[in-house]
Parts: C-alpha cells; sequence; structure tokens
C-alpha cells in the first residue's frame, strides 16, 4: 500500500502520512467490508480514496486544474521501448507535476475512466485528458534523455 501512496503524495513523508490517515479509515470503516471482491482491493481504493481528498484540500491544485489545454489527441496505448528499472519508472511517475501525476495515476494505475477522474477531481473529461497527454508526454521526453545518456550515439567521422 506504501507504494501507493507514494504515486500520489509529492514525497516520502506525505506518502508515510496518506498511508496513515489510509489504515486509519481502513480500521474505522472495517465493518463496511461486504466481502466483495478482495480485502487488498478495497484497501487500495480506500488509500486511493485518501490520497485524492488530500489533493483537493491543496489550493494550488484547484488553479492548475482549472486550466483546460484540451484538443491533445490522447492515445491509450503508447508504448516506449524503454530500458528502465520499476524503481527508476517509479521515480519518473514521482516527479511528474503533482496534478499531471495524479490523474497519470488515476487512469494508468487505478483503471479510472476520464468521467471518473473529473468526478472525483472537480475537473471536465477534457482537463483530465489533457492532463494526462501532458504527464505521457513528460515521461517520453525525460525516458528519452534518460535513454540518451544511458546509450550517447557515438559521432561518426
Amino acid at each position: 500500500m506504501f507504494t501507493v501512496c507514494l504515486r500520489y503524495g509529492k514525497d516520502r513523508h506525505e506518502a508515510e502520512e496518506i498511508l496513515q490517515e489510509g489504515f486509519i479509515k481502513v480500521f474505522s470503516s472495517l465493518h463496511q467490508y461486504r466481502n466483495e471482491g478482495s480485502l487488498e482491493g478495497w484497501i487500495r481504493r480506500v488509500m486511493v480514496t485518501t490520497a485524492l481528498q488530500r489533493l483537493r484540500s491543496r489550493p494550488a491544485l484547484h488553479a492548475v486544474l482549472s486550466v483546460d489545454s484540451s484538443g491533445h489527441d490522447v492515445k491509450d496505448h503508447e508504448n516506449i521501448e524503454s530500458s528502465l528499472t520499476a524503481k527508476e519508472l517509479l521515480a519518473l511517475v514521482q516527479a511528474l507535476p503533482f496534478v499531471y501525476r495524479t490523474v497519470f495515476n488515476l487512469y494508468v494505475f487505478e483503471g479510472y475512466k476520464h468521467k471518473e477522474i473529473a468526478e472525483a477531481l472537480n475537473i471536465s473529461e477534457g482537463t483530465s485528458k489533457s492532463n494526462l497527454y501532458d504527464a505521457r508526454q513528460w515521461l517520453k521526453e525525460k525516458i528519452k534523455k534518460n535513454n540518451h545518456l544511458s546509450n550517447p550515439k557515438q559521432k561518426s567521422l
């Protein structure tokens, strides 16, 4: 569960706070778990909801989310070949600007649809799509830079 919280927190400290708040909610509402699906999945949903509630309370979130730069063509399956390890990829996702990171995490890792993201973050679907596109572009650029640094092209004479 800590990995889930790390994806939403701005740093390790905030992720620990989200984890603690989340487990308090889990233990106080355990009676609501209905044995429909896995307990782990239910706990994960509580952690994501806790992280979203925390993010919604940030004043900066509302200012950034209110800007809708839609018009981007978002493709669902854009693959980038890379030699990144899971740890390196997690570090890149954590380095995303927090608005992009939130939408990216909800869409890619949690399986939310843009409509659900829009409702959870109180934004338009277009803004959700735009933020996902921007997050992917940001990640592509960082991955290209990483690949270039690890495999620099040799200059031909």
